[in-house]
């Protein structure tokens, strides 16, 4: 097969999408690149935390967290909610969700996404030795309020040196010792050297660019409305007037994906999580190495000068309206971690909302359809989008070209739910 001759039809711009196209065109594919947004619009890619987390290994659906989303539910400013409505899809995502919230399910994933997180890291290295995306190597805190919550985060750094991570609990002393530019007000810390950060529209910015010089076609601000098919296999996505042929096709649309599926008659289990980000382009102190508030739930990450806190997992449908209250949570948890930060420092700062795709099991979608085998879906990543964009570009790169991937990566499978 010469991949020249065989057209990849790509659809998303966000970070799966781009780093899809980006692999696919270094094995030889030609590549059309189709994006909802206008040509590097803002996406769910852009407003992110901007972190690449090994430390990250235990998917969303977890012991404990059930009824922790139960005690949230009720409180305006917490960080999770989930909006109630009639929807049969959403109660189908509760429940697998449920059945794979126990030890057994941790236990059996956990490599998984050690190996995706290490790989894409390794990648994000490669990235950034062609072109400096300002990837930042320097680990990351998780701070801790209470001593509750440090025992609890110091059990998550022994089992991530169980499976060959680097975590290490730290006291409050040394935890400043390791982030000397900022105040905090914390019991302890696990800090996961292996973790980096970076500032995701430079790196969306890097990509894109990089997409095109590699001869790649995008077609922007495009919304599907129908898919062909033909002898079992997709022969073309329509919309806006336009329509798009082709060999091969990849569906990394992000929280739209199992909209864009049900026309093929896939019915993908998957829930847009909407989050929110505040970005201080003056912060009273900025530190060094991007952290999580433990309790709050709360990411802040260090970009270029400017600091970016963001959180919040809302499960509400593709909507991307502005909660308020979800917002404030974020602001009023900021102070009792950073003493010298205030309500006010947010005063002119505008939140940002984006929806991150969340599979039922917290295990990202990868793989061919069985139903359509020309068409891989690549989706589900919640939030470590960012994170495992590289990996997740190579193996599609790698279903492509009929190759092996760095390892087994079955537990992704689009149907594993059917």
């Amino acid at each position: 097969m010469n991949p020249r001759n065989n057209r990849v039809v790509i659809l998303g711009g966000g970070v799966i999408g781009l780093c899809s196209a980006y692999y696919a065109l270094k094995r030889g594919f030609s590549v059309t690149v189709i994006e909802r947004e206008a040509a590097g619009g803002d996406n769910c890619s852009m407003g992110n935390a901007g972190m690449i987390v090994p430390s990250h290994f235990i998917p969303l659906a977890a012991p404990g967290m059930i009824s922790k989303g139960l005690r949230w539910m009720f409180t305006p400013e917490s960080p999770f909610y989930v909006r109630p409505r009639v929807d049969f899809g959403l109660a189908r995502w509760g429940w697998l969700f449920y059945q794979h919230s126990n030890a057994k399910h941790v236990a059996a994933t956990r490599e998984l996404l050690r190996d995706l997180n290490l790989e894409s890291r390794r990648l994000f290295e490669e990235l950034n030795g062609e072109e400096d995306i300002g990837l930042q190597k320097r680990g990351m805190l998780m701070l801790c309020k209470t001593a509750k919550g440090l025992d609890e985060e110091a059990e998550v750094g022994a089992e991530a040196r169980e499976i060959g991570l680097q975590a290490e609990v730290v006291d409050a002393a040394a935890a400043a010792k390791l982030d000397p530019d900022i105040t905090m007000d914390i019991a302890g810390a696990v800090y996961f050297p292996q973790d980096c950060h970076l500032e995701p529209v430079r790196f969306m910015a890097s990509l894109r660019k990089r997409v095109a010089a590699l001869g790649a076609e995008f077609a922007s601000g495009v919304t599907i409305d129908s898919i062909e098919t033909k002898g079992g296999k997709i022969t073309a996505l329509s919309g806006g007037g336009r329509r798009f042929e082709g060999e091969e096709f990849v569906i990394a649309g992000g929280s739209w994906t199992a909209e864009l599926l049900e026309k093929v008659g896939i019915k993908l289990p998957l829930q847009a999580g909407k989050g929110y980000s505040l970005t201080m382009p003056t912060p009273p102190e900025l530190p060094q190495i991007c952290s999580i508030f433990v309790e709050a739930k709360v990411a802040i990450t260090p970009m270029d000068g400017k600091l970016r806190f963001a959180g919040t997992m809302e499960v509400g449908g593709l909507d991307l309206s502005i909660n308020a209250p979800r917002v404030r949570g974020i602001i009023k948890s900021v102070n009792a971690y950073y003493p010298k930060f205030s309500e006010k420092d947010f005063e002119s700062v505008k939140p940002w909302a984006g929806l991150r795709p969340v599979s039922p099991d917290g295990i990202p979608y990868l793989g061919r359809s069985k139903r359509l085998p020309n068409l891989i879906v690549a989706g589900g990543h919640a939030m470590m989008g960012l994170s495992l964009g590289p990996v997740s570009g190579r193996l599609v790169a790698d279903l492509l070209a009929g190759e092996a991937p760095f390892r087994p990566i079955g537990q992704m499978g689009l149907e594993r739910f059917a």
